[in-house]
């Protein structure tokens, strides 16, 4: 059964019909409106009820498939992909803003070792040369829709990882649990496209936009704790930011 939109059109506004559409659509996708999997009533039945032409309806649409929250599925109609996660930009991991956010985290680990740290490791942590690191990488997955996919070096002197603990628990859990207090971190957001194991990983296409995120923490004792480089869907993920005139 599709379900019939609220949306609210200002003829007199100077924002294009088409793109009050999308931004209605959007609005209710993010707010919890509009969940994963809902179908949208058709393109002939909106526009009639929103008396709209039906080339505007189609714009709007076109637009929400090439942002990745619709897609079109033969026989079944238009869909909800997801509902973007949004992150502000601060020190937290990824697992406390989704539980925040109300979703429900699930991890899978795909990688792990002990060992010694590569030369850049070892340089963005500053590390001794007696101490080693671990090495890992995790899917993190949200409501059981792949969403990131996170590879990170934590030095061994400060915490003892192992797999299950990583399995049961976020990073940033088991590091504050450890005694570890987070002061500062230095953090690069950025783009690229889904090569294909990224694509086949997060179930998505080769050549999908993905955000970039590098982050190295450092703790109140000025100890580069972890450092991470992941990359999200950037369909369901964006980071949000406020900016203050100096």
């Amino acid at each position: 059964m599709s379900t019939p939109l609220s949306i609210k059109i200002d003829r007199s506004s100077p924002i294009p019909l088409y793109h009050q559409v999308v931004q209605g659509i959007e609005g209710a996708i993010r707010d919890g409106s509009l969940a994963s999997g809902t179908r949208l009533e058709n393109e002939i039945e909106l526009a009639q009820r929103l008396r709209l032409s039906r080339p505007t309806i189609r714009k709007a649409m076109d637009d929400l498939v090439q942002s990745g929250l619709l897609v079109r599925k033969r026989g079944v109609g238009t869909q909800v992909v997801s509902s973007q996660i949004r992150r502000h930009l601060e020190l937290s991991s990824l697992n406390d803003d989704l539980e925040r956010a109300g979703k429900k985290p699930t991890t899978t680990l795909l990688s792990f070792e002990h060992i010694p740290a590569p030369e850049h490791v070892q340089e963005l942590l500053s590390l001794p040369k007696d101490v080693s690191v671990y090495h890992f990488t995790r899917l993190r997955s949200a409501g059981g829709s792949p969403l990131a996919l996170m590879e990170n070096w934590v030095r061994d002197d400060i915490v003892e990882l192992d797999e299950k603990s990583l399995r049961a628990h976020g990073l940033y859990e088991l590091l504050r649990e450890a005694g570890v207090n987070f002061r500062l971190a230095q953090q690069r957001i950025g783009a690229t496209t889904a090569d294909g194991t990224q694509a086949e990983v997060l179930d998505t296409d080769p050549g999908s936009a993905l955000v970039t995120m590098q982050r190295t923490a450092v703790d109140d004792a000025g100890r580069n704790v972890e450092t991470g480089s992941h990359v999200y869907r950037a369909d369901a993920y964006s980071f949000e930011m406020t900016l203050v005139q100096r």
